[in-house]
């Protein structure tokens, strides 16, 4: 998606431990027109895989999540939860999702009556990079014995081994910025 791409270039930036900061208009402060483009974009990516809800994890992947939902007819979003919390049923989906850019354990949940057996489920999420969180939420997905339909990522850097790990196990992945290399002088390549 050139638009993301550019606007990538423009103002994301490069941090050490091979992070690419873009929180100025993706996770901490939202450009919302940008947000309904790449809500959009998912929709004509996936539009053909009919999922009925969207699953996506706390806390950056639930605003791109709730605009792709839009376009495929104001479908359910689910969103795993890192924590438990007192209003939550204690029957979960649990699983067990490594951090990239926060180097923490989490055990990503999802309450039971949220998925099933007759839900084909889009998975969509901010950034790929090693997968964790992706496969975390097909794992839960496999657990309610879901359909995983397709996955999608804002971003991701095709260069670790996300990507590559979700084609693997057959899964329709598509990614609207893929990253191809990153210098420490702040130069972003997109494949």
């Amino acid at each position: 998606m050139k638009l993301l791409e550019d606007k990538i270039r423009a103002e994301g930036k490069v941090l050490p431990g091979d992070v690419l900061r873009i929180d100025n208009f993706l996770n901490h402060q939202i450009d919302v027109r940008l947000l309904e483009q790449m809500g959009r974009e998912f929709y004509e990516l996936f539009k053909d895989n009919n999922p009925n809800k969207i699953l996506t994890i706390e806390a950056s992947g639930i605003a791109v999540a709730i605009e792709a939902a839009k376009y495929f007819g104001y479908i359910p979003v689910v969103f795993a939860k890192k924590a438990a919390s007192s209003n939550m049923s204690n029957e979960i989906y649990v699983e067990q999702e490594h951090s990239y850019t926060k180097n923490v354990e989490f055990n990503v949940q999802v309450a039971k009556e949220y998925l099933n057996e007759n839900d084909r489920i889009l998975i969509l999420d901010d950034f790929l990079a090693n997968g964790e969180a992706m496969n975390a939420l097909i794992k839960i997905c496999h657990q309610a014995k879901a359909t995983v339909v397709g996955c999608g990522a804002v971003v991701s850097k095709s260069y670790q081994k996300g990507e590559q790990r979700i084609r693997d196990m057959g899964i329709d992945l598509k990614v609207l910025a893929s990253v191809k290399c990153m210098s420490d002088d702040g130069q972003i390549e997109f494949n």
